[in-house]
């Protein structure tokens, strides 16, 4: 049996960040977090990432924006 008239393809961009809203926000933590000392392990990005949060969590027109 075959469903070929039943699927519908769509095309999507490889990468839309305006469609994205946590875009602007996953890059100021990206941001952030590299222009400190270079995280040599796991644990040390995931402290990083951690205090840099909570720091945002303090600031919320800064994620409103």
């Amino acid at each position: 049996m075959h469903h070929a008239q039943a699927i519908e393809a769509f095309y999507l961009p490889s990468y839309g960040p305006e469609l994205n809203p946590d875009e602007p926000t996953n890059a100021y933590l990206k941001q952030a977090v590299t222009q400190q000392a270079p995280a040599r392990t796991k644990l040390q990005l995931v402290k990083a990432t951690a205090r840099h949060l909570r720091s945002v969590q303090k600031k919320p027109s800064r994620v409103q924006s």
